[in-house]
């Protein structure tokens, strides 16, 4: 899972630099091409972009779904996460991945479209949430009990902090990185007329960049 997190981080920012890189040499005259051949390889970045999104977030889910067996179901892990149901999980979310950002190009002017998409980062972000939560919940109660039986408890309270700060970091560096790119989303659906959204839209380039950050975070 952590290796097809890695490459859909890889193909996130690959896919960014490759459509600026195309974009800067069109507008340079280096590139000489078809205004067809054009919005046909547009399309092709377009949707590889959206693909590597879509499955980074779903791997992100995954691993933390994965975490969360390992815990919780330590003694188990093995016979529910099978090294058959590793590969159809693996297998399932670039195929999704693939056919949802294949549907998001072609009807991109779709406000379902769009609001479909919010509503998968929403449901990722709230899953990891939990997870992660009750994770640190256990770790916490955990370090209670050893810590009531030690002399000072000063373990507890170091271990809560080292912890929380974890859990802060891994879901505050998701969330700055994705929250405005999603934001810009959601003004499209709400108010693409409004000056306060149209001058948010202007950051674009900026969000794409904030993605490209957590790509690199992420390892």
């Amino acid at each position: 899972f952590i290796c097809c997190l890695a490459v859909s981080d890889m193909l996130v920012s690959i896919s960014n630099l490759t459509e600026m890189l195309f974009m800067l040499l069109l507008e340079h005259g280096v590139l000489v091409m078809r205004p067809s051949i054009v919005r046909h390889m547009d399309s092709v970045i377009d949707m590889l972009i959206c693909s590597s999104v879509v499955s980074s977030l779903s791997f992100l889910g995954v691993i933390a779904i994965d975490r969360y067996i390992t815990i919780f179901y330590a003694l188990r892990y093995h016979s529910i996460m099978t090294l058959q149901r590793a590969v159809v999980t693996m297998a399932s979310v670039w195929l999704a991945s693939t056919v949802s950002s294949t549907v998001l190009i072609t009807y991109y002017r779709s406000n379902t479209i769009l609001l479909c998409l919010i509503g998968f980062f929403l449901f990722m972000l709230v899953l990891m949430l939990v997870l992660y939560i009750h994770m640190f919940a256990l770790a916490r109660h955990h370090l209670h009990s050893i810590s009531s039986h030690q002399k000072p408890p000063t373990a507890h309270r170091g271990g809560s902090l080292k912890g929380a700060v974890t859990l802060t970091i891994l879901l505050g560096v998701f969330f700055i990185c994705w929250g405005p790119f999603f934001f810009h989303l959601i003004l499209i659906v709400t108010c693409p007329t409004n000056p306060f959204c149209t001058c948010f839209f202007s950051y674009f380039n900026l969000f794409l960049i904030l993605i490209i950050c957590n790509s690199v975070i992420d390892p």
